[in-house]
């Protein structure tokens, strides 16, 4: 079974999709941040070299697993050769 079709036969049950839609908004920050140094050709080693950290830091950035300050996101996008920007969207409230 692909991937793909595993998380439409998850999101069947209401609970799963809702929570899953809660931590939408960080799943998508986190596949921009590994597309970044994909983009830029670089392993995760290189760019922990670049931020003078560890590799495990990155990994666990990658993951999700950290609460990674404004100034180590920055750090991370200049690694891989981009800019951090922050834009804001208004929400819809129901």
């Amino acid at each position: 079974m692909s991937l793909q079709a595993l998380k439409q036969r998850a999101f069947e049950n209401p609970e799963v999709r809702s929570e899953y839609e809660k931590l939408e908004n960080e799943f998508n920050f986190i596949d921009q941040l590994i597309s970044m140094r994909i983009k830029a050709g670089l392993t995760q080693q290189q760019v922990a070299e670049k931020m003078h950290t560890q590799k495990s830091n990155i990994s666990r950035l990658e993951k999700g697993n950290a609460n990674p300050s404004w100034s180590t996101l920055s750090k991370y996008a200049h690694a891989c050769g981009f800019e951090l920007t922050l834009a804001a969207q208004k929400i819809h409230s129901s």
